[in-house]
């Protein structure tokens, strides 16, 4: 059956993308085509220079939601790269039966770098491929893009990501053995082994939600969703408080993330959790005390919650 298809990264598959699969979706329909969704296995970044980019989205995170809109095709970026517009649109016209390119307004592919949208239309009539271009997905005025909810996840505006993803910003981790000084302060904390690719919010208190999975996972089952409107579980989360940063107070020099969940009695350690990030309560500081830090949680959680 031919297709139209769209390409792109789709970090975070935020409602921008969303946005896009919907028009590919709806021609699909229109013009009686196989809907089809390219993305890469790795950045474009990484690829060319070693170093993976902070990620809103694992591998696993990304494609799990993107198999929620149209049948998705992986390609490796490294076989790709290479590759000028030219050439991109003949692989997909000839081994992958593409009829209709659906280009995301900004989006630009092909090793010889073309400027412009008119650039791509000349290239795909002389390939005897159809190109269209999408229309942009605004809101508040602006762009959204995934550069967007990065810079918005390092400023701490934790509402805002959630508005511009669709659903809320997570973390999923194994939950490992740490110092036991919340236990000793009354506030257990379970303390997630993190992904070196995923970004983090900036350091600081956050009031979350957590889901438990009792078996470590690459699925992710948090990101399912049904619509903008939000995230679908089955389960009910935890409410929790959240601490990102170094904890000063006891002086550690590496970077972690401690999560305590209210109204849980039992054992975490080895399990994974999903936390969802609701909104950004305080900045990290150094206390004078233990005391004084016990004090200031228990503040953080009734700011939170009560």
């Amino acid at each position: 059956m031919p297709r139209i298809a769209t390409i792109g990264f789709f970090d975070g598959v935020h409602r921008g993308h969303r946005f896009l699969f919907a028009q590919l979706l709806e021609l699909a329909h229109e013009r009686h085509l196989e809907p089809l969704i390219f993305t890469f296995d790795r950045h474009p970044k990484e690829v060319l220079t070693g170093v993976c980019p902070p990620m809103l989205t694992t591998y696993e995170e990304r494609q799990h939601l993107l198999a929620h809109h149209a049948q998705v095709r992986v390609l490796p970026f490294a076989d790709v790269q290479g590759l000028t517009a030219e050439q991109f649109m003949r692989y997909l016209q000839e081994q992958e039966q593409v009829e209709v390119l659906l280009m995301g307004y900004d989006h630009c592919f092909g090793s010889d770098q073309l400027k412009g949208f008119s650039e791509y239309e000349k290239v795909a009539r002389r390939v005897g491929l159809h190109v269209e271009r999408a229309h942009e997905c605004l809101v508040d005025s602006l762009p959204v893009s995934s550069s967007r909810i990065r810079k918005l996840l390092a400023a701490t505006c934790i509402e805002q990501v959630n508005r511009l993803l669709g659903y809320k910003y997570s973390i999923s981790g194994v939950v490992e053995h740490g110092n036991a000084i919340g236990t000793k302060l009354g506030f257990p904390t379970a303390n997630i082994r993190l992904n070196s690719c995923k970004q983090l919010p900036s350091s600081g208190v956050y009031a979350v939600e957590v889901h438990l999975q009792a078996q470590p996972s690459s699925s992710n089952a948090i990101f399912e969703y049904s619509d903008l409107q939000g995230v679908s579980r089955q389960s009910t989360p935890y409410r929790g408080v959240a601490n990102i940063g170094t904890n000063p107070t006891v002086g550690n020099d590496y970077l972690s993330l401690e999560v305590h969940l209210l109204d849980f009695d039992g054992d975490l350690y080895d399990k994974q959790l999903t936390i969802s990030f609701l909104s950004f309560l305080r900045k990290e500081r150094k206390f004078n005390s233990l005391a004084e830090l016990q004090s200031q949680i228990a503040e953080d959680i009734n700011e939170a919650f009560v």
